[in-house]
């Protein structure tokens, strides 16, 4: 299949796609941190959305899909779509300026967002936190935690809660098939560097550094299980 992973820098679904021997692209504006650059786009992914179209991965080579792509995934940024910053929509919190401009930058995320819901392609994926796209177009096919595809609840990488939203057409849910019990919410900062405030992983990331921007960026990663679930549930080799 030829499958193109919007808004991916980190390469996770990707990766997990050839290996099962699909022919799938990471795009992204950013640079790839999943160290694949002969996998990844380094653009504006819009106008690859409907297939028909040539493309340079990162690495130089040229590239061609004929006819739409088989199956579209994306994760655009939910930086302005995000429930976690309704608190900045508010007049007690912001000057009408900054609400203001903070509503014309929710247009645009939302019109990002639908570009890829209106996609010309059989197959498509996208998935978001639970924010303004749920109230605000209509509610997700699916929400998912990582601790639904961990191994156990040994598992570091992804025994943890973080609801995740996934808008589905043309594919199945993913299944939960290991059934693992609900982990406790994990905090990562207490006490007076916090101001007293238990801050989840979601809100703040451990070790990361570049400030807001680094703990955002570390945040959108995908997690391998979740990832891995795409891959063998939607692009399985007997799908």
């Amino acid at each position: 299949m030829k499958i193109l992973v919007a808004c991916e820098e980190s390469q996770a679904v990707t990766k997990e796609l050839r290996k099962l021997g699909h022919e799938a692209y990471s795009c992204d504006i950013e640079e790839c941190s999943g160290g694949h650059p002969e996998w990844h786009i380094q653009e504006n992914v819009l106008p690859l959305l409907n297939g028909n179209c040539e493309f340079q991965t990162v690495d130089g080579v040229s590239h061609e899909i004929h006819g739409k792509w088989d199956m579209l995934i994306a994760f655009p940024p939910c930086t302005y779509l995000t429930s976690a910053g309704t608190r900045h929509y508010s007049l007690r919190i912001n000057p009408t300026e900054k609400v203001e401009a903070r509503i014309k930058e929710r247009e645009k995320a939302v019109e990002f967002f639908l570009s890829f819901a209106n996609a010309d392609c059989d197959k498509i994926a996208i998935e978001n936190p639970v924010g303004y796209m749920n109230t605000n177009w209509r509610k997700p096919n699916q929400i998912i935690h990582p601790y639904y595809f961990a191994d156990s609840t040994d598992d570091k990488q992804n025994y943890f809660q973080k609801r995740t939203c996934l808008w589905i057409k043309g594919l199945p849910i993913l299944e939960n098939k290991k059934n693992l019990p609900k982990p406790e919410p994990m905090y990562i900062c207490q006490g007076e560097k916090c101001n007293g405030k238990a801050i989840g992983w979601c809100e703040g990331i451990k070790n990361t550094t570049g400030g807001q921007k680094g703990r955002a960026k570390a945040r959108s990663k995908t997690f391998p299980g979740i990832a891995r679930a795409m891959a063998e549930q939607w692009a399985g080799l007997n799908t």
